[in-house]
C-alpha cells in the first residue's frame, strides 16, 4: 500500500477569530487528506497558554477522501468548543499517514483576511 502525507501533524498558530459584524463567520478549518486505502482515525489535541490542554478530540476520513473540520462549529469536535480570540496550537493524528492544512477567515474587519498554510509534519 502506497500513501502519502505524515502520522502526526502541527498547527502552532492557531486563533479563532472573532465574529465580526457582517455576514461572514470568522473561522478556522483543518483540512485532512486521506489518499489511502484505509480509513483515518484522528485525534487532535489542543495546547493553550493559560490552561490545560484538551487532548484526543476525534474524527475520521475515509478512504481516498477529504474532510473539512471547521474549529468554530463544536459538533465537528466531539461537542468540543473552541474558545474565540484566544492563542493556541494543535497536534494531529492519524492512524495512516494523511495531509493537512489549516485556514483562517478572519472578518473582524471591512478588508477580511483569508490565510492557510500546510500544517507542520513531525517525523
Amino acid at each position: 500500500m502506497h500513501s502519502e502525507g505524515a502520522l502526526t501533524w502541527y498547527i502552532p498558530d492557531a486563533y479563532l477569530p472573532a465574529g465580526g459584524s457582517g455576514p461572514l463567520v470568522g473561522h478556522e478549518a483543518i483540512c485532512v487528506l486521506n489518499t489511502s486505502d484505509e480509513r483515518a482515525h484522528i485525534e487532535v489535541d489542543f495546547y493553550f497558554e493559560d490552561r490545560e490542554p484538551h487532548p484526543g478530540v476525534a474524527f475520521s476520513v475515509g478512504p481516498r477522501r477529504t474532510l473539512h473540520v471547521r474549529t468554530d462549529r463544536p459538533h465537528m469536535l466531539g461537542g468540543f468548543a473552541v474558545p474565540r480570540q484566544v492563542p493556541y496550537a494543535m497536534r494531529v493524528r492519524a492512524s495512516v499517514p494523511v495531509v493537512v492544512q489549516y485556514s483562517r477567515m478572519d472578518v473582524t474587519q471591512p478588508n477580511l483576511t483569508l490565510m492557510t498554510c500546510v500544517a507542520y509534519a513531525g517525523r
